[in-house]
């Protein structure tokens, strides 16, 4: 069996139908927090498998245990997978992760009301990526209300680690055996389709000194001095890294960040320490440990030619890996994925769909690196910034989320039937 026109309109037909109860979906899982940290996220697992199961859906519940979950900094972690089988042949994966950043300040919008004006519907992980756990949840309903035979099968994997890596997301369901599909769509948007990301390396950086009384500086050796010293060492990097640019469409160049740094206790009291929390994204054509090992020398070099302004004994620097994330390169066996989805991106969305390369990372990298191969395709508008992902704010427009699933409804019918 082939697919046809009239198969593609009764798709797009159904998901008109039920757009509305698609979109109470999403309210109802944007209403669960999963700010991450803290990374309590087993509730809105718990949640969203009882909203799939009065859908007929039944979700697997997978915990990680409590010491694993602690281990990679968070709270409670219950991954799911909704197994969909119709017929021998090929599995695929459609992935979206619940855990998302705490919202911060600056909002609208109740952050947890799924609010809806103007077309879109606000809220935290409206854009990333709860709003395809309601686009892959509603496609498959759809491939399935045309009750036609289908090969292989489709599996939801709706999991909460993607903000800290992946490792007890994703991950950790594929280490455990518990799937292995053949193809994979994870969570993205609607006006493109990636097929490659960069990497990710993030280290902890602790400068230690020596902590005084901030009258008698002499008596210490200022942490701080030193991790500035560091500091503007790493910085001059990105000088370097612009003459760096990687060949695939999308990805521009290596970049490096000091997101968060803390230490002291009081501000009479000179540094004895200091912590500064580095995130370098790295280009698919890079060597990760390549690139862990010059910022390791750039850090010890630096630390070494600090010279304390008032004598005393030097600092010392302690490098811990925080998170490693592989880029994500194409495999061959991903064409098929990205010429349905292109094809049928064109006819819903009326517009060419490129497919390029992100300088995000994601999940998709865990399935990737395991010879799956995967894309990035979702709800959602061409960027990053017009979704204020991790920003105040947060939404995403509806009239995108309706066509996307269309979308990857179309897709599913043309790689099963």
């Amino acid at each position: 069996m082939s697919a046809t026109p009239q198969h593609y309109a009764q798709l797009d037909a159904w998901i008109d139908a039920h757009f509305d109860e698609q979109v109470r979906f999403l309210q109802a899982l944007v209403q669960v927090p999963t700010d991450t940290p803290p990374g309590n996220n087993a509730p809105h697992a718990e949640r969203t498998a009882d909203l799939l199961k009065a859908f007929g859906m039944e979700a697997e519940k997978h915990r990680v245990p409590d010491a694993e979950v602690r281990a990679c900094a968070l709270q409670s972690i219950t991954n799911l997978i909704v197994r969909r089988k119709y017929g021998a042949g090929k599995t695929i994966a459609l992935n979206a992760h619940g855990d998302v950043v705490p919202p911060g300040e600056g909002w609208t919008h109740d952050p947890y009301g799924g609010h809806i004006e103007g077309g879109a519907m606000y809220g935290r992980a409206t854009a990333v990526s709860k709003c395809d756990f309601s686009t892959f949840t509603f496609a498959t309903r759809a491939l399935e209300s045309l009750g036609l035979p289908l090969k292989g099968g489709v599996e939801l994997h709706f999991t909460y680690d993607e903000e800290f890596g992946g490792e007890v997301g994703p991950g950790w369901l594929l280490q455990k055996g518990l799937t292995q599909p053949d193809l994979m769509i994870a969570a993205g948007f609607s006006y493109q389709v990636v097929v490659a990301h960069n990497g990710c390396l993030q280290l902890e950086v602790t400068v230690h000194g020596e902590m005084s009384h901030a009258a008698i500086p002499d008596s210490g050796v200022d942490a701080l001095q030193g991790a500035n010293h560091i500091l503007n060492a790493l910085y001059a990097l990105n000088a370097q890294y612009l003459q760096v640019r990687s060949q695939v469409d999308g990805i521009t160049h290596p970049y490096l960040n000091v997101g968060l740094i803390s230490g002291n206790t009081n501000t009479n009291v000179i540094p004895g320490k200091v912590v500064l929390k580095l995130d370098r994204r790295m280009i698919p054509e890079e060597d990760p440990s390549q690139v862990e090992a010059s910022l390791r020398q750039t850090i010890a070099q630096t630390a070494a030619g600090f010279k304390p302004p008032r004598g005393g004994h030097q600092i010392r620097v302690d490098v811990r890996r925080m998170l490693l994330a592989r880029a994500m390169v194409p495999l061959p066996g991903n064409r098929p994925l990205v010429e349905a989805l292109q094809k049928h991106g064109q006819a819903v969305f009326g517009e060419p769909i490129p497919a390029v390369g992100t300088p995000l990372y994601t999940d998709v990298r865990l399935y990737v690196e395991r010879g799956i191969p995967g894309v990035i395709y979702g709800a959602g508008p061409r960027t990053v910034l017009e979704s204020h992902a991790k920003r105040a704010d947060e939404r995403v427009q509806l009239e995108d989320l309706r066509r996307a699933t269309q979308v990857v409804a179309r897709t599913l019918l043309d790689l099963l039937a």
